[in-house]
């Protein structure tokens, strides 16, 4: 029964922008029709040459138009004279018998029938004075059709319709444009498609809980949550949690973006929201999606440029009032997604409106095993497929990271002509995506190379022997994506930092430059990476986290920028700062330096191995280095220091 409605509904005509411009030529073609032919072109004349024509008996007839014009009609023997044979203009719209060889003003009509008469011609004078009204107001309204037209044509491209087809959009420009799902339409995505979000996941399982069996939890005197805020990194799996809740969802699930509220027309976005919610509520109980509600959710009062009327503020304000305000009680919840929840007007934050704040991070260990499981289902495997080795290789891989590595194992399999996705694959992918793409056609001269393979070297000899660097994995001077070499890590997973972690980091980062100044004598360029990094960590310590003790135990973050050119502490603090972060990267430098000294016979040893053979592993690393008095070896990485 419902497939027959929907055939029903596929088969009803539509309002199509054809119908307008279809009109329109018609209209044209009207005028042209009903119009005197070609009058428009014919050939003017004097009344002293008319009435010289009509003495030597060459007009067949002359008809008044509007008491001023006369349409003069040449015999056919006079059309044959040459002097007669270009005067008369053609139409393949009017016959030839009803378009004139002539036409000239008469002024006053009665004095013009009087010289007729003094000549004895009053014969030909016709009593047809038509007068073609219908030709002269399709004239007249044509301009307002041709504006009509044009600006529905604009309309309709603005308001995101097509050439053809649904047209009447442009009636709609201040409806909701939510996609509608329900019982009726197939979402596969279920909550099973959500891996390693459990935290996440049982809170909205409760929300949708709520809605399908609502007396479970109004028994005990609980109410239904106004809303819920998914917030976390990109790629951590939010848009695909909402995706999940209306696969799961036995509710109607309205889901749009928040730039569908943002239009150019005032009052657009406002009107949408009321259209929304007033939908959701005639379908209550039922779920609202928002994603990205950023783009409508900024604070306000931040832009005082905007002038009076910001659009973008009578969108939220109007979304503040459908949430919690006046006449709110249907069972409608809200569940927004943003990445930026530092940046959000704080009323939209408060309880009442978004009661749960759902913080959705990168995953763990194991939370990113399961998210492997969900992303391996497709493909073909090889057997023995390790996925707690997959695992383990990827710290500070997102949901998203995963699938991409997953699809980029099987890009990489296929085009080696292989039967199945094997380990080596995945290692390769990690590279791919971490590093860039092999750039094996850079020729480097034998000084770049020896340059480049010192500087790799550096790094990799300061963090063996530092204590809180990050575990060695590999050197490479192949060059990647935008990197001419790298050493490779893997970090350890950690959720908090001390400073002697900074420093060492710092220090092995610098490694590189140090380097190079105590081979060379003198620094390069390649080494633009690593003094951004430096110095973005060095500030980091500084003016966020308090690690510095002249500085203090302050803090200068603001996440949400309301301090925006304002520096939030004075001239003098400023040059403090300034002083300190410079001081910690040259301190480091010196360390870096120092043990690069103590250290140069293993610096050689292992930049000549890489000028041989480009990539070198833990077990040349072991055997030139000897063992980390650490023991920090991996076999594999995700993370490079790029140059």
């Amino acid at each position: 029964m419902a497939n027959d409605k929907k055939k029903l509904k596929e088969k009803k005509p539509k309002f199509s922008t054809y119908w307008i411009y279809g009109i329109i030529i018609a209209i044209l073609l009207a005028i042209q029709l009903f119009s005197s032919g070609s009058y428009q072109e014919t050939n003017e004349i004097t009344p002293s040459e008319f009435f010289k024509y009509a003495e030597d008996n060459d007009i067949e007839k002359v008809v008044i138009v509007n008491r001023h014009i006369a349409k003069v009609f040449l015999t056919k023997e006079a059309e044959q004279k040459e002097v007669h044979k270009t005067s008369k203009p053609t139409s393949l719209l009017t016959p030839a018998s009803n378009i004139p060889n002539y036409k000239f003003e008469i002024g006053d009509l009665q004095n013009f029938e009087n010289d007729l008469k003094s000549i004895g011609k009053y014969d030909i004078l016709s009593n047809d004075t038509e007068e073609n009204v219908l030709a002269d107001f399709l004239l007249g309204i044509l301009p307002f059709i041709l504006l009509i037209g044009v600006w529905i044509f604009i309309m309709r491209r603005m308001s995101g319709g097509g050439a053809s087809g649904g047209g009447g959009q442009i009636f709609n420009i201040g409806k909701s444009k939510a996609k509608l799902f329900d019982q009726n339409t197939e979402v596969k995505t279920s909550f099973k498609d959500v891996a390693g979000l459990e935290g996440a996941k049982e809170e909205v399982q409760e929300i949708v809980d709520f809605l399908k069996y609502p007396e479970k939890y109004t028994t005990l005197g609980g109410k239904i949550p106004k809303g819920a805020l998914l917030v976390g990194p990109p790629g951590t799996g939010k848009t695909l949690l909402a995706k999940a809740v209306a696969g799961e969802a036995k509710v109607p699930f309205f889901s749009l973006s928040g730039s569908d509220f943002v239009e150019m027309f005032v009052g657009v976005g406002a009107s949408r929201v009321r259209d929304l919610f007033k939908q959701a509520k005639e379908k209550s109980p039922s779920i609202i999606f928002i994603d990205e509600i950023d783009a409508i959710g900024r604070a306000r009062g931040k832009n005082a440029m905007s002038g009076s009327n910001d659009e973008r503020e009578n969108t939220l304000n109007q979304l503040l009032t459908e949430m919690d305000g006046f006449g709110t009680k249907t069972n409608v919840i809200v569940i927004a997604a943003t990445n930026r929840a530092d940046i959000l007007d704080k009323a939209l934050m408060r309880a009442g409106r978004f009661d749960r704040q759902i913080f959705v991070d990168l995953p763990n260990l194991a939370e990113r095993k399961a998210i492997f499981e969900v992303h391996l289902r497709p493909l073909k495997k090889a057997k023995g497929l390790d996925i707690d080795f997959l695992s383990k290789q990827t710290p500070g891989f997102s949901g998203a990271d995963i699938a991409n590595l997953c699809n980029e194992a099987a890009l990489i399999a296929a085009r080696t002509n292989k039967k199945a996705v094997e380990k080596q694959d995945f290692l390769d992918a990690v590279d791919r995506i971490v590093g860039g793409l092999e750039r094996r056609s850079n020729l480097f001269s034998v000084e770049e190379k020896r340059t480049i393979a010192y500087h790799e070297a550096g790094h990799a000899v300061v963090s063996w022997f530092l204590e809180h660097a990050d575990p060695l994995v590999k050197v490479t001077i192949v060059p990647r994506g935008r990197s001419l070499g790298a050493a490779w890590y893997l970090p350890q997973e950690a959720y908090i930092t001390r400073t002697n972690k900074f420093l060492d980091e710092i220090c092995v980062t610098m490694g590189g430059r140090a380097a190079e100044q105590i081979i060379f004598n003198e620094i390069s360029t390649g080494a633009l990476g690593d003094l951004e990094s430096v110095t973005k960590k060095a500030k980091a310590m500084v003016m966020i986290y308090g690690l510095n003790d002249k500085v203090g135990n302050i803090t200068y973050y603001d996440p949400a920028g309301e301090n925006g050119f304002v520096k939030p502490y004075s001239e003098k603090t400023a040059e403090l700062i300034d002083n300190e972060i410079k001081n910690i990267i040259e301190t480091q430098f010196q360390r870096a330096l120092e043990l690069l000294t103590t250290k140069k016979d293993l610096l050689d040893k292992l930049a000549n191995r890489l000028i041989e053979r480009e990539v070198i592993f833990k077990d040349d690393l072991i055997e030139l280095l000897g063992v980390s008095p650490f023991k920090k070896i991996s076999s594999k990485v995700t993370e490079e220091e790029e140059e």
